[in-house]
């Protein structure tokens, strides 16, 4: 395992992703340590763009949430006033 500081990694970029094909690479900045992982391409596949489905067709505007929102908030405050 090599530990490097984020300057070191970031000078020396090629030379760490090249060694992290064997070895395991981590990367200390400030209090925080990132592992960097070698991931051959064909482990990780191109996702698929998903089609819109059911979810999507019943999404509703930001304008539309606020206005339900508005209402469903004004029934709270009459509901609370008058009891």
């Amino acid at each position: 395992m090599t530990v490097v500081s984020s300057k070191e990694f970031a000078t020396n970029q090629k030379k760490y992703y090249g060694l992290a094909v064997n070895e395991n690479i981590i990367i200390k900045r400030g209090k925080n340590m990132f592992h960097l992982i070698y991931a051959p391409v064909e482990e990780y596949p191109e996702q698929p763009i998903l089609e819109p489905d059911d979810d999507f067709y019943r999404a509703i505007s930001a304008e539309e949430f606020r206005e339900r929102l508005t209402v469903v908030l004004d029934k709270i405050d009459n509901s609370t006033l008058t009891h």
